[in-house]
């Protein structure tokens, strides 16, 4: 079944939201992802992939925590996103593939996964030392601020919209390799001749890009919505 088809839980009135993903890999990532789930062994369970995002993404958070003693534990950290990104993104793939889907199970075991898996990873990097505990707080409190909107407006319209403009949760994910392998480099960006930790500058643009990102589309969600029930 299409990833964008209507489905009804069995027993209730629930209908899976159309997902929506515009971002810059989606359509190559889509194609990879329906080819590894058609060549994916029998015995591989979309339950044991969401179990493998979990996993690799606590793996990240202690990865991180790790560089507090020794910086190579970031190639830990590389590899666990690497990971994430199969469990996470192949799961649901696996399911359409072979007509499996469960979309109430689905849909709440996935985003709770989501939260708990950025809770583990956020606190190791609070951890590591590599960024200040308010930055990598400030990122989780604005993570779950975006994500609570993303789960409101999947509920109230009907769409679940993977992406905000060309990035989605891919693209953060090589931003964060991106970010790692700078790490392993040096720990510091200086900035018109001042020195601050590159996580601290790199978690500042993205709490303000995220927290823009969820004024911006609550607002565009609310008039939506005004004209989907105006007053009478």
């Amino acid at each position: 079944m299409s990833a964008n088809a209507v489905v009804r839980g069995e027993g209730t009135g629930f209908r899976a939201a159309r997902r929506v993903n515009q971002s810059l890999t989606a359509a190559m990532e889509r194609r990879v992802l329906h080819w590894m789930a058609e060549h994916a062994p029998r015995w591989v369970t979309s339950d044991q992939l969401t179990v493998l995002g979990l996993a690799a993404q606590v793996g990240a958070g202690i990865g991180y925590a790790l560089t507090r003693y020794d910086r190579r534990t970031l190639v830990l950290v590389i590899l666990c996103i690497a990971l994430n990104w199969m469990g996470d993104s192949l799961d649901g793939t696996l399911a359409r593939v072979r007509r499996q889907q469960r979309p109430r199970y689905g849909f709440y075991v996935d985003h709770m996964v989501d939260i708990f898996g950025s809770v583990a990873l956020m606190c190791g990097l609070g951890w590591s030392g590599l960024v200040h505990g308010q930055t990598a707080m400030a990122m989780l409190v604005a993570f779950l601020l975006l994500s609570g909107e993303s789960y409101l407006a999947t509920y109230t319209l009907g769409r679940f919209e993977l992406s905000q403009g060309m990035f989605g949760p891919t693209e953060l994910r090589i931003l964060l390799v991106i970010g790692n392998l700078e790490l392993l480099r040096s720990p510091y960006a200086t900035v018109l001749g001042h020195r601050f930790l590159l996580f601290d500058l790199g978690g500042a643009v993205a709490v303000v890009g995220m927290l823009a990102m969820a004024v911006v589309v609550t607002v565009r969600h609310t008039a939506e919505l005004y004209r989907q029930e105006p007053l009478p």
